[in-house]
């Protein structure tokens, strides 16, 4: 038996020995796992390796055939490496080799085109071999190979480009490759992947000869969503290539949207001529009216039909716009007035703040004005202002007036103009009485009111022009702020050139107080809101230079800095040369000058570079006195503005700012958040203001209650609410801080919950210079709430007008007049990129319209029976009935 053990063990010795080659076994192994007809396939394939380097061409010829027949057939379908790729993986040397040597025929093409297939698993990374081969083949369908395969080459194309063009060498044989490629994947419905490409090669016009009416809309809407993450002036180009994809298909009210993204009055007036159909010219308009855009439109424009011109100058006017919010009014059942008590609801309240509530304090009267303008604006009507004319008490209006002291009087007939909104000819009829006041504040609110009313509407009278300029020379400085203010918001945005002529000398006139300065200086810069008009910053500049020092230290000296800073609105690098003045000012306000400029120039633009610049500035340790950091981090807001994902990181830096920055950072960083969420209650800004506002610090709280209220503008908040009256309660025995709370609660129920102050408006799109500018405005007042706000300044609260706007979808018919339709209203869905026709809502309602759109929501026709001349439902959408509807109801 031993033996035979011995026996046993010595026969496992053997293969002990060879044990330098594992790897045979391993093979062998392989080959024995491989099914009969994977193995009959790598047999295959390595008889076709062996006749490929056959002395005869024709075997060879046919040998290359069956192996591209076998590897076609294979990579159709790219889950995993194809098994072709896989058997010939160790013969790619050999067959590589081989190629050298072969001389130039169709052969040795062949074999180019079967090497580059197999460079796609087996070449080393950066070495390009299988674009390298694909050059070099016999440049057949490049689609015949698989998706992977163009995939890869798209890839292996943007390298190589980027590597010739920095020894500038010819990229023509790339360019052929790239039209094949991008023919492919629009085929494919692989849209993006195609601009990414034609973006790499700088080729981005090649697009156009590829779209059709099937694909269009999805590729422009990936052009318009990555617009914004390029830069400039690269983004431009991408929007310019989407306008003139939206203009070849007649999709004019996109191409409009595009054009006014590009602030392009070329390409508006271009839409306006191609345009032929009357209604969706009315669309048009309706677009351009919401935008703010004064055009006026000429014979080539309205084809030479002068009813329809004024028709349409009537709709860009936005004479209709007090009308369609009414309608939303009366449809909602809310037009009955309310008074800052609704608002207060003092009786939800434990305890203390009754009894501070019953104290009749001129600081309390004013907070009772700015919120009853508030909550009743636009509604024509109110419990304090409107309400004596109407009813026979009488002497309510003088009651409420007289409850005002001083300045407090200007501001009390001011509301006047905010409640009477957008509705000039019954405005004015109400505001005139004020004129013949002997009281100065008085007639300087009356002047302002006339401004307010005219905010965002064009009139062929010109009434606030008419009206206003002949206050603007007189002694009583608060009548001249008034009137001035007042030309600032009637004509924000219109560049007019009287207004210029008029308020120019004021600058540059030594003797005028700086307050009056100030604020001719933001009237003309709203007047001409990223327009980099040369003429205004020259006026302000001389005035910036030529004032002294103790002038300079006043807190409205900011106003002169912002003012031009208004100028370049968005504009980017067209500031640099204004920048390289700013450096020469006064030290006292240099550098506060220069990051206003640069906040304002790259505002809405996204620029990470200039946010970090920003957050660069803000984490330096100063002395006392130095000013410039606060409007830094009001421009990382103003900057990170333009899209979602910036917006988000901004937030989050501005918690880290909170943590570690100076008092002074502190102070804005909840003006910022405000800013980066308005009238968009966003729960973890919500909760960051809350705590801030009651900060042992009483201007962090104060900035971070007014933040509360314009976080919650316009959209009734409960939470907000809430918390808005617990602090009242908080802060019932200091007035400055109680102040602020009345007005962030007037903010909550901004027009009753029907207005936004949104300076975003089609999908998050567009964005209103003007409004912007007036939300920044009050911002850099609050930088100093104590002398401006709680001072005699408080008017300045009314800039937010030139935010205010319905956030509402009316559906009109084709003689514009309202039409109820059933939509779905729901949270927006980001469908860009998608294939298919993919849900553009979610968690939708359906609602007969009017309707309102909260922030972030997004509105569909429920029904087929209309057609919408707006791809964006949002304010006035012109329906026209649909006549395939009726004919399919025939049918059935």
């Amino acid at each position: 038996m031993a033996p035979a053990q011995n026996g046993h063990v010595e026969q496992p010795a053997p293969p002990k020995v060879p044990s330098k080659d594992p790897k045979k076994t391993k093979d062998e192994k392989k080959e024995e796992d491989l099914s009969e007809e994977d193995l009959a396939l790598k047999q295959q394939l390595e008889l076709y390796v062996e006749r490929v380097q056959d002395v005869d061409p024709g075997v060879q010829k046919l040998a290359l055939e069956s192996m591209r027949q076998e590897i076609r057939t294979a990579t159709s379908s790219m889950t995993s490496v194809p098994k072709p790729l896989k058997f010939l993986r160790p013969h790619y040397g050999t067959l590589k080799a081989y190629y050298e040597t072969m001389e130039d025929s169709d052969v040795k093409n062949y074999l180019a085109d079967i090497l580059s297939v197999l460079a796609l698993t087996m070449s080393a990374e950066g070495e390009r071999e299988s674009l390298k081969f694909r050059l070099l083949g016999s440049k057949g369908d490049i689609g015949s190979w698989g998706h992977e395969y163009v995939r890869n080459h798209a890839g292996e194309i943007a390298q190589e480009y980027q590597k010739r063009q920095m020894e500038e060498a010819h990229v023509d044989d790339l360019m052929d490759l790239v039209q094949q490629i991008v023919s492919f994947h629009v085929k494919h419905n692989a849209e993006p992947e195609a601009v990414d490409l034609l973006m790499e090669v700088e080729e981005l016009d090649m697009l156009t000869d590829h779209i059709d009416a099937t694909n269009y809309k999805r590729t422009c809407l990936y052009l318009t969503s990555f617009a914004s993450y390029v830069p400039g002036p690269d983004d431009m180009l991408v929007l310019d290539i989407a306008y003139s994809i939206y203009t070849k298909f007649g999709e004019y009210t996109n191409a409009l949207r595009v054009a006014l993204c590009m602030h392009n009055l070329q390409y508006v007036k271009a839409i306006f001529t191609a345009c032929v159909d009357p209604l969706q010219k009315k669309q048009l308009c309706y677009i351009l009216a919401r935008q703010g855009v004064t055009l006026e439109l000429d014979d080539e424009m309205t084809n030479g039909n002068e009813e329809q011109r004024e028709l349409l100058q009537e709709i860009i006017n936005n004479i209709k716009l007090s009308e369609g919010f009414l309608t939303l009014a009366r449809d909602l059942e809310i037009m009955e007035s309310k008074s800052p008590e609704d608002i207060y609801k003092a009786h939800l309240i434990d305890g203390r703040a009754s009894a501070g509530a019953s104290v009749d304090s001129a600081r309390q009267n004013l907070a009772g004005t700015f919120v009853n303008a508030f909550v009743n604006a636009g509604f024509g009507q109110d419990k304090l202002m409107t309400a004596a004319t109407e009813s026979s008490s009488g002497g309510n209006t003088g009651n409420w007036l007289f409850k005002n002291k001083e300045h407090g009087k200007a501001s009390a007939v001011a509301s006047l103009g905010l409640i009477l909104l957008w509705d000039v000819d019954a405005g004015l009829t109400q505001i005139d009485k004020y004129f013949s006041s002997n009281d100065n504040h008085a007639i300087a609110g009356a002047l302002l009111a006339v401004g307010i009313v005219n905010c965002g509407i064009q009139n062929e009278c010109d009434p606030a022009y008419a009206l206003l300029a002949e206050y603007v020379s007189k002694d009583e400085s608060n009548i001249r702020i008034g009137a001035i203010m007042g030309l600032g918001l009637a004509y924000a945005g219109s560049q007019k050139e009287e207004v210029l002529r008029l308020l120019s000398p004021i600058l540059t006139d030594s003797k005028v107080p700086i307050d009056v300065i100030a604020f001719t200086a933001i009237s003309l810069g709203l007047i001409y809101v990223g327009s980099c008009n040369d003429e205004v910053a020259q006026s302000i500049i001389i005035a910036l230079m030529e004032r002294s020092d103790s002038e300079l230290g006043e807190p409205l000296t900011r106003f002169l800095c912002l003012g031009l800073g208004l100028l370049y609105l968005g504009k980017q690098e067209k500031v640099d040369a204004t920048l390289e003045v700013a450096k020469t000012f006064n030290e006292k306000i240099s550098r506060y000058c220069q990051v206003t400029l640069e906040s304002c120039a790259y505002a809405g633009t996204g620029n990470v570079l200039k946010v970090q610049s920003l957050l660069g500035l803000c984490a330096e340790h100063l002395e006392k006195g130095e000013s410039h950091q606060a409007p830094a981090v009001i421009g990382i807001a103003m900057v990170a503005m333009a899209e979602e994902l910036g917006l988000e990181m901004a937030i989050r830096s501005l918690e880290h700012l909170l943590q570690y920055g100076e008092q002074n950072i502190r102070r804005s960083v909840p003006l910022a958040l405000g800013l980066l969420s308005i009238s968009n209650p966003k729960v973890n800004v919500m909760d960051t203001l809350s705590r801030l506002s009651h900060d042992t610090d009483s201007e962090v709280a104060m900035a971070a209650t007014l933040a509360l209220g314009l976080i919650g503008a316009g959209t009734n908040n409960a939470r907000i609410a809430g918390m808005l009256r617990n602090l009242s309660s908080y802060y019932y025995k200091d007035p400055s801080l109680l102040f602020c709370v009345r007005i962030a609660q007037g903010l909550v129920h901004l027009g009753k919950g029907l207005l936004t102050l949104n300076p975003y408006h089609s999908d998050r799109f567009l964005l209103s210079h003007s409004a912007l500018a007036g939300i920044i405005t009050l911002l850099h007042s609050c930088l100093d709430m104590k002398s401006i706000i709680l001072g005699k300044y408080h008017y300045v609260l009314y800039f937010l007008v030139l935010a205010m706007q319905p956030r509402m979808l009316l559906t009109v018919d084709e003689n514009l007049k309202p039409l109820s339709i059933p939509v779905r209203v729901g949270q927006a869905v980001d469908v860009v990129g998608q294939a298919g026709r993919p849900k553009t809502i979610t968690g939708f309602q359906t609602h007969t319209t009017p309707v309102l759109l909260a922030t972030g929501d997004r509105a569909e026709l429920a029904t087929e029976k209309y057609i919408p001349l707006s791809s964006v439902l949002e304010g006035f959408v012109i329906l026209k009935e649909n006549p395939d509807y009726q004919h399919d109801n025939r049918t059935s």
